[in-house]
């Protein structure tokens, strides 16, 4: 089976993201991604490389043409459970702007990672992700509805008044919190 995925024009995640929906859905074969700039041509291959394919990068045209080559199936047996902590409401220093696009990215991408998390933590700043005003409350109720555990800290949401406007997951406290970041392995962003 052969299928081209054109993913000129997309930004990151995207074009990983239409590759590996195409993947899913062929059991062997070969397909096409069509990029047209290195981040997404960098991250494409290293994604389809990182599930077990073979990758070949062709440049013309004004873009990149990458062959990928899946000879298994990519979904792996989860092994080890993990519960993501996120603490602001923007990802990294810097640029506020560009920390919410990055955090807006980081959400969406969880939800297509082979090894999901059990759990999304938000505690501090990260609380105003869970509440109304939030770019990303769909994102997270995608991410709930396929059984990943969306919490908020309650002490964080009290002391930005934000309690009543919860708009996914569940309050908890810092002791529960404790206890899932200290028998899960914990993965901070």
């Amino acid at each position: 089976m052969e299928r081209t995925v054109d993913a000129r024009g997309k930004n990151c995640p995207i074009p990983v993201i239409m590759t590996k929906k195409a993947l899913e859905e062929m059991e062997e074969g070969k397909i096409l991604v069509i990029v047209d700039n290195e981040t997404a041509k960098e991250n494409v291959s290293k994604f389809a490389r990182g599930i077990g394919c073979e990758v070949a990068v062709e440049e013309r045209d004004n873009g990149f043409y990458i062959n990928i080559y899946k000879k298994r199936i990519m979904k792996e047996e989860i092994q080890d459970e993990y519960v993501v902590v996120i603490t602001s409401d923007k990802f990294g220093e810097g640029d506020e702007r560009l920390g919410k696009m990055l955090m807006k990215s980081f959400i969406i991408s969880l939800k297509e990672q082979i090894k999901r998390p059990k759990s999304v933590i938000f505690i501090n700043n990260g609380v105003r992700l869970t509440t109304e005003g939030s770019e990303v409350i769909e994102e997270l109720k995608n991410l709930e509805k396929e059984g990943i555990e969306i919490i908020s800290c309650g002490t964080c949401l009290d002391f930005y008044g934000l309690k009543e406007k919860l708009l996914v997951g569940t309050v908890s406290n810092m002791y529960s919190i404790v206890e899932k970041m200290t028998t899960l392995r914990v993965v901070k962003a």
